[in-house]
């Protein structure tokens, strides 16, 4: 359990002090980022310099906002090809209210434009926009459909072209209108602002025909084959990459105060977007958002593990360094005192053993309860068994830190702190947020199952992001003799085996009339049992061991997505779930913001 269990992630040691030591600083009393954060971002933004400011705005985006649109009721049915034909007449329709808007701000874009290369290649875009257009009306004729007379526009495809055409008249942030500029320059700038609203639908659209051009392998007769290879194209490719580049050549005068209204205005046309593919009117069973799947029919449970599943450190690092540092702080007088330099060098020694300890057993653990040949299909019996030896382990481990006492003596308020400046995974605080604000209208119970040593720095960093209520933590406790730890740990989950037991005593001990449908969201081996006993498990990250271990007893790794999509296709009208328990199958995701598209939807939905 300890931090050891999981070292893939080694966090260098003086970020990490630094980190902790900032807890007693009277300058972080509020819920600032610790150094290891400001780090981390400086490090992240100085690669992400290195390109484009439309790939700086992609990247940005593309991490939320590209999930949400992909995990809509709308593109999963559409990818699945079972989307109802009437589903498909009124997007195509709202397309078209859409395309005849960004065709006009192409061409207030090209007015606004004071170089003769940019206004061809907005012309040329704008021409590209004209051909898609075309493409919409002969579908729509097929069916006889006018859709500008038949199919009103939306509130939400009125919303963006709201949004788009203001931005092309130079309604930015209180601007001017682009027909009172009075200089060239001014007139440019508004072009740059209308092509960073119109960059992110180009680049959303080439990312998801990609995305979808694997369904077509799986199904030549695919209904929606002409829609998706049509996004999927080098054509539609060159587009984006055309409006792109313009956007990048737009930019480069423009101040950085400029720069960040364009990268406002990009985020904002993306979540139009999200709202757009949202508002599609999909009148059939999904399996997304699976708040929308359970609805009435089921009482849905969501499990989570802690470490390194929600937070991006392992919470026993966290809290080996505040004992260490614990020490150092009761024992400063003032005065040069060698003994306790040494009390603290040889308490931090212990922990360092301890770790080295604890990496080498583990693997040799990991080898120990492996089966000789790999399972073909899930043997959940022998990896139970093989995980006991985990288990033997893990309770060893823990006894070892205890005896060494090396978390004896720490402060409550300190844990606390520590808690509050915990950094949550991206996406895992928008995700627990959500919950905390539409729960009363959801048929939901959330659990944190976790082997942290202290469960209140858990419960210290979920309500420092207010994602505290509703909550519910399962975990173990330190002991106290008032404020002060004992050194001692009120041992409650410390293997696999405990969390699968307390997993299975939430289910039944829930008081339902609905029938139940379980989530588990984990990182590691030690969530393995979990995960599978879950009708649905996730996994974050890419924890090799998980995926040896699984793989070795037969389990299979999919990503979400193309694993949803499949689930799309086998929906029926029928009560009967889809998904099962103990199925073998276990779904990986690349980040929070996935598993909030697939379980709650985006905002919009």
């Amino acid at each position: 359990m300890l931090v050891l269990r999981r070292l893939r992630h080694p966090l260098p040691r003086p970020l990490l002090a630094s980190s902790i030591s900032s807890c007693w600083s009277s300058k972080t009393k509020g819920k600032g980022r610790p150094a290891m954060a400001s780090s981390s971002s400086s490090a992240s933004a100085a690669v992400v310099a290195e390109g484009s400011a439309a790939r700086r705005f992609w990247i940005a985006a593309s991490t939320r906002e590209a999930a949400f649109a992909a995990y809509t009721p709308f593109l999963l049915s559409l990818a699945a090809g079972n989307l109802r034909l009437d589903a498909f007449r009124h997007y195509i329709a709202q397309d078209a209210h859409f395309l005849h808007a960004f065709a006009r701000a192409y061409e207030m874009a090209e007015d606004c434009a004071d170089d003769d290369d940019d206004r061809a290649t907005i012309a040329a875009l704008r021409k590209a926009i004209l051909q898609e257009l075309n493409l919409h009306s002969s579908v729509l004729k097929e069916w006889g459909v006018d859709p500008t007379k038949e199919i009103p526009p939306s509130v939400a495809t009125t919303k963006y072209t709201d949004f788009l055409l203001a931005t092309a008249a130079g309604k930015v942030d209180g601007a001017k209108g682009s027909d009172k500029m009075v200089t060239p320059f001014e007139k440019t700038k508004i072009a740059a602002y209308t092509v960073g609203a119109m960059t992110p639908c180009m680049r959303l659209y080439a990312y998801l025909g990609k995305e979808l051009t694997a369904f077509l392998k799986q199904d030549e007769n695919h209904p929606y084959k002409k829609w998706i290879n049509t996004y999927a194209s080098s054509d539609f490719e060159d587009n984006a990459l055309q409006i792109e580049e313009l956007l990048d050549k737009l930019s480069v005068s423009l101040t950085g105060e400029e720069l960040e209204i364009i990268g406002k205005l990009y985020q904002q046309a993306m979540k139009l977007e999200v709202e757009f593919f949202s508002a599609q009117l999909v009148d059939q069973p999904v399996v997304a958002p699976l708040s929308r799947y359970c609805g009435a029919k089921y009482k849905l449970l969501v499990f989570s593990d802690f470490d390194l599943t929600c937070t991006i450190v392992d919470s026993s690092a966290i809290l080996a360094e505040i004992a260490i540092l614990s020490f150092q702080k009761s024992s400063q007088s003032g005065i040069d005192n060698t003994l306790d330099r040494t009390k603290s060098a040889d308490l931090r020694n212990s922990w360092n053993m301890l770790s080295k300890q604890y990496m080498e057993e583990y693997e040799e653990c990991m080898e120990r309860l492996l089966p000789s040949e790999e399972s073909k299909s899930l043997d959940y019996d022998q990896l139970y068994k093989g995980l006991e030896v985990l288990a033997e382990f893990e309770k060893l481990a823990n006894s070892r830190v205890v005896d060494s006492g090396v978390l004896r003596g720490m402060n409550l308020e300190d844990i606390r702190k520590a808690g509050e400046r915990l950094i949550l995974q991206d996406g895992c605080k928008n995700f627990f947020q959500k919950i905390g604000r539409t729960r009363e209208s959801l048929n939901l119970d959330i659990h944190i199952l976790s082997y942290c040593w202290c469960a209140e720095l858990i419960r210290s960093a979920f309500s420092s992001v207010g994602c505290l209520d509703g909550v519910n933590i399962h975990s173990n406790e330190f002991a106290f003799e008032g404020s002060v730890s004992t050194g001692e740990i009120d041992r409650k989950m410390q293997s696999p085996l405990d969390k699968v037991e307390k997993f299975k005593s939430i289910k039944s001990g829930t008081d339902s009339t609905a029938p139940l449908l379980s989530v588990y969201i984990g990182d590691s081996v030690g969530d393995l049992l979990c995960l599978l006993e879950a009708d649905i498990g996730i996994v974050v990250g890419s924890s090799t061991s998980l995926r040896r271990v699984g793989k070795q007893f037969g389990v299979s790794f999919v990503p979400l997505f193309p694993g949803l999509v499949e689930k799309q296709r086998q929906l029926t009208e029928q009560d009967a779930s889809v998904f099962k328990a103990r199925s073998g199958v276990l779904y990986t995701v690349s980040s929070w913001s996935e598993i909030h598209a697939f379980i709650l939807g985006s905002d919009f939905s």
